[in-house]
């Protein structure tokens, strides 16, 4: 499941997520499942047409990433592998960055994220200009819908409806991530 919010320039992207294998260098052998938000670029197209013609939109390269993931077999919210990615060189993200305060309370530290957005900017090295300030303040206005809509979505994960493998031959498949982000 995929949920955007797009404001003029920038957007956020939340998905249900499923990686099977993840990290095994790091001693995350097992699978893990979760949602991930990123805060990406969005363009919006000419209308092909008419004025009553779909407009093409695109969702572009990532700024930031934030990963509320757990070990799949762990018990509901846990967050024991919660991190994020402040820095995103193109379209890779650099380490996993784990901070106490986002796997205890992590909507509470998104919210603190999408408030002060400067500080924010500065953690990813995201030059000022790359968000405006109608930007800025649409992201915090919307910041109680985009943190509801992650609850919700935790929630099924946590239920067993998002998060989920894709179909597969669990004795060939060794590695592998289900959902849109």
């Amino acid at each position: 499941m995929l949920y955007a919010f797009a404001f003029e320039r920038v957007g956020v992207v939340v998905s249900d997520l499923y990686f099977l294998n993840p990290n095994p260098l790091h001693g995350q052998e097992s699978p893990e499942c979760g949602v991930r938000l990123e805060l990406r670029v969005f363009e919006s197209g000419e209308l092909p047409s008419s004025i009553y013609s779909a407009r093409p939109i695109t969702i572009s390269r990532p700024l930031w990433r934030v990963d509320l993931l757990q070990d799949a077999g762990a018990a509901p919210n846990t967050f024991d592998r919660t991190h994020h990615h402040p820095n995103i060189v193109g379209w890779e993200p650099g380490p996993r960055t784990f901070d106490e305060e986002l796997s205890d309370e992590p909507l509470a530290w998104l919210a603190e994220r999408f408030t002060n957005i400067s500080s924010m900017l500065d953690e990813a090295g995201i030059s000022p200009d790359e968000i405006s300030a109608a930007d800025a303040d649409s992201l915090r206005t919307a910041t109680p819908e985009i943190l509801g809509c992650v609850r919700r979505m935790l929630e099924r994960v946590w239920a067993g409806e998002l998060g989920q493998p894709n179909d597969m031959d669990s004795g060939t498949v060794t590695s592998m991530r289900a959902g849109w982000l």
